[in-house]
């Protein structure tokens, strides 16, 4: 067993998160009875960069019982719970990820699970399979292939297959029905204002609120900052979520105009340079910005500190910028993912839906290695269904099926 945490002593604190999440995620808890008796994952290495928190450390434990042997790592320094690392490590796992990371110890954590020779990988923004390729080409025969979380990572592996560099088949797991309308949607509204209101201690009734970008995330965020009382504004690129936002109800307008209204504000892109220092120049005195998109480049925290006269901690996860003009502002968990970095993520029902999905998509690449080439595979739509089946039946929930005549009738 390797591992690289901060200390295994805390593993009891641990264990108490991850029972909490275990109790409340049957979906995974019913997989890993079934895999503990099927062992889909035996003799296999699997190389994990999760958000390393107690949802994923479940997700862990379905996989291992699978017969997995686990490389398990963060895909965020500031996600990352040490006590859970260490409930892992406790439980006999390989974990590799700590706190408050810095980015050379980030990435050579993510080195140490490639390093093994995973025959699969679970991504969650790319960053496992973009090093894999990059870094260790002569491993890739021994990859069977990978699972993708978040809609970032799938731009990223959209890139590589446009250029023709994916050497192996990957699951576009975030483009699930039972992932992406639920976890994006519902999952993101509710964690990144758990995030923000318990960092903050504000309220966000009659506060007016920037959501920039109306994807799913961003339609999440926007409604559950409604449901709070606030004014939702919405900035976007896209023609068509604009028009969904106005006629969802909110204002649409340029973060140019919006950054001098706003009071808090949400970047939920996907890209970068969402709210740049032109725009921290036009915003109100006391001011706040974060991040709901998976990398820290939406909001340009490094352009706030070069026109800032002084900053200071103005409180736990909270940093206050002033400016020449006398105007501060604050930014939450450094502008990374404000719902982890601040918070403990989405809810584990919603979690419990998006790996059960992680876990048998991981499955199916095990049981289709030799048909599957290198490129990108949507999930069958019959696991799609198997999640939405369990989660509809966890909840006491039936529903009608079609009869032979309505079939025919619809499908022929």
């Amino acid at each position: 067993m390797a591992s690289h945490i901060r200390d295994i002593n805390l593993w009891e604190s641990g264990e108490l998160k991850i029972n909490w999440v275990r109790a409340h995620m049957p979906l995974l808890g019913g997989l890993e009875k079934e895999f503990a008796q099927t062992r889909p994952f035996a003799g296999l290495k699997v190389a994990l960069s999760v958000h390393m928190e107690a949802k994923t450390a479940h997700l862990c434990e379905v996989l291992a019982a699978g017969g997995a042997e686990m490389y398990a790592t963060g895909c965020n320094p500031l996600s990352t719970q040490d006590d859970v690392a260490a409930a892992l490590v406790h439980q006999g796992l390989n974990v590799f990820a700590i706190h408050g990371a810095t980015p050379e110890e980030y990435e050579e954590d993510l080195r140490s699970v490639l390093r093994v020779g995973p025959n699969l990988i679970i991504d969650d923004g790319g960053d496992l399979v973009t090093l894999m390729h990059k870094e260790f080409p002569e491993l890739i025969p021994g990859v069977i292939g990978g699972c993708e979380e978040t809609t970032t990572g799938i731009l990223r592996l959209r890139a590589m297959d446009r250029a023709g560099s994916l050497r192996f088949p990957m699951m576009l797991v975030n483009d699930a029905d039972s992932k992406h309308l639920f976890d994006n949607r519902y999952g993101t509204g509710q964690s990144v204002w758990n995030g923000i209101n318990r960092t903050t201690n504000l309220i966000v009734a009659g506060k007016s609120v920037v959501v920039a970008g109306y994807g799913l995330c961003g339609k999440g965020v926007a409604m559950r900052a409604k449901g709070l009382g606030a004014k939702v504004i919405v900035t976007e690129v896209d023609p068509v979520k604009a028009m969904e936002a106005v006629m969802d109800g909110f204002q649409v307008m340029r973060m140019r105009e919006a950054a001098a209204i706003g009071d808090l504000f949400v970047t939920v892109t996907g890209c970068k340079d969402i709210i740049t220092t032109k725009d921290f120049w036009r915003m109100k005195d006391g001011a706040i910005c974060c991040n709901a998109g998976h990398f820290d480049v939406e909001v340009a925290v490094a352009g706030l500190k070069e026109i800032a006269v002084s900053h200071h901690p103005a409180r736990e996860n909270i940093e206050a910028y002033t400016l020449e003009n006398g105007r501060t502002i604050y930014i939450i968990a450094e502008g990374r993912l404000v719902n982890l970095a601040a918070g403990d993520g989405h809810p584990a029902e919603i979690m419990d839906m998006s790996f059960a999905i992680q876990a048998l998509s991981a499955r199916y690449l095990v049981e289709h290695r030799d048909s599957l080439t290198a490129r990108l595979n949507d999930v069958p739509r019959e696991i799609d269904h198997e999640i939405a089946r369990r989660k509809l039946a966890d909840w006491g929930i039936t529903i009608d099926t079609l009869t032979p005549e309505q079939y025919t009738y619809i499908y022929g």
